[in-house]
């Protein structure tokens, strides 16, 4: 960007490390230019959001268990760390590219942010299908990528945490791998790992809890009853399952399911803990008895109340939103839903709560589980989830107020909060030399 030309560059990379489609740092892209205009005189500094602090791409030989040697390709972006030091996860999946990471960086700066933590965003991915490989394998990989991004890494400079593919037991491989680089136990150098290794009770469900809550809460402003409300969840991992029990334990009537393979459909509702009980016993998810198995693109047609994507980035394109039939979106995933379908969903009067706010349950107590570790002293599940609402709360109110107040939608609503934090965060620290 430059004087002749004041529009920003759809990235900041070389048009040949980018997909001809419209990238996840596209929309985020698209998302900053919509808050621009309401952010007044700390807009001097909104460049400060279109340019990560620092990217590290790394190369990930291992020796496989058939003694070949495969390399694998590894990223770690640090979006900003105005705030405080990087926080996201890390995902092991076949499409992982540059660009998403860049996205999901930036979205972890916003997310953190807006809940008022003291962190700035990360985010970090293997391109890898770890189906592939063996539980050996994945270990060495773990442990390679940790090493390769070792001199990022420190519970004041950077800390993972599970996402995509990834879980406790990869969190605990790279706290020892780090252990090993710096000569001694840092448990606060990560956080989703074992209870029994530092982790916090109630981590493993916070996402989906916090999607929960802060569905609830957006419900109660739109009169929409829990009980009986017809709800759709992509997704049916970690933070979809845990949704999908939440709503069903409040007398929510699940009416599709959908995962990687299809999706399930019942009118009258399917039993998420059935469903997850079925899959652990080693069945399939189209041989589930009781709901229907249609194909892949049936779910965006199911009518329902609450509409839950928590899958992957993308999925609610301007032709899905055409086609839906839902009053409430609640976003589990991470940029599930486009700009251009925004603009669709906003003039059908379907409302969207953002990813930002609805699925930041799980860096909420992330963030807890990095304060205990510090002091080792460890807080009761009923105590971190109080604690949870408490600030999900706060987030809730903050952000329905400005949306209301300035009649903007959700989304720009806490983007706007989120922004001036770090921008008035950039703006006090100054810039050095």
């Amino acid at each position: 960007m430059n004087a002749l030309n004041p529009v920003p560059p759809k990235s900041h990379l070389p048009s040949w490390l980018l997909p001809q489609d419209t990238t996840p740092w596209d929309m985020f892209l698209e998302q900053v230019t919509r808050v621009e205009p309401h952010l007044g005189s700390l807009g001097r500094w909104v460049e400060t959001l279109r340019r990560p602090k620092r990217i590290l791409t790394v190369d990930i030989p291992i020796q496989m268990d058939n003694g070949t040697i495969q390399h694998f390709e590894g990223w770690r972006v640090h979006h900003n760390i105005s705030r405080g030091p990087a926080k996201g996860g890390v995902r092991y999946h076949p499409e992982a590219n540059l660009p998403e990471v860049m996205a999901l960086a930036a979205w972890m700066s916003v997310k953190n942010a807006l809940v008022n933590l003291p962190y700035g965003g990360g985010k970090g991915a293997i391109r890898v299908d770890p189906r592939s490989l063996t539980r050996h394998e994945i270990e060495h990989l773990t442990r390679r990528y940790t090493s390769e991004i070792s001199m990022l890494l420190g519970p004041d400079k950077d800390i993972p945490a599970p996402d995509v593919n990834t879980d406790p037991q990869i969190m605990a491989w790279m706290m020892d791998t780090y252990a090993m680089t710096i000569g001694h136990l840092s448990t606060g150098v990560v956080t989703g790992k074992p209870v029994a290794l530092g982790g916090s009770l109630g981590r493993f469900d916070a996402t989906g809890r916090g999607v929960f809550l802060i569905g609830v809460r957006a419900m109660r402003e739109l009169n929409i009853p829990v009980v009986g409300a017809r709800v759709a969840v992509q997704g049916f991992g970690n933070v979809g399952g845990a949704t999908a029990r939440f709503f069903h334990a409040a007398g929510a009537t699940i009416v599709a399911v959908q995962d990687q393979y299809g999706t399930l459909v019942k009118d009258s509702g399917i039993d998420p803990i059935a469903l997850r009980n079925h899959m652990k016993r080693g069945g399939q998810f189209a041989d589930f008895i009781g709901a229907d198995f249609v194909p892949h693109d049936d779910f965006w047609s199911v009518p329902s109340d609450i509409l839950v994507p928590a899958a992957l980035e993308n999925q609610i394109t301007a032709a899905v939103a055409q086609k839906l039939t839902t009053r409430l979106i609640i976003e589990g995933a991470n940029g599930p839903t486009t700009p251009a379908a925004d603009d669709i969903l906003n003039a059908r009067g379907i409302k969207i709560v953002p990813d930002v706010l609805a699925n930041a349950g799980g860096v909420v107590v992330s963030y807890f589980e990095w304060v205990q570790d510090f002091s080792s002293f460890f807080w009761g599940e009923k105590e971190v989830d109080e604690r949870l609402q408490t600030i999900l709360d706060h987030a809730f109110d903050a952000t329905w107020a400005l949306h209301t107040e300035k009649n903007i939608d959700l989304r720009t609503a806490a983007y706007l909060l989120a922004c001036q934090r770090i921008l008035y965060a950039r703006e006090q620290r100054g810039l050095y030399p």
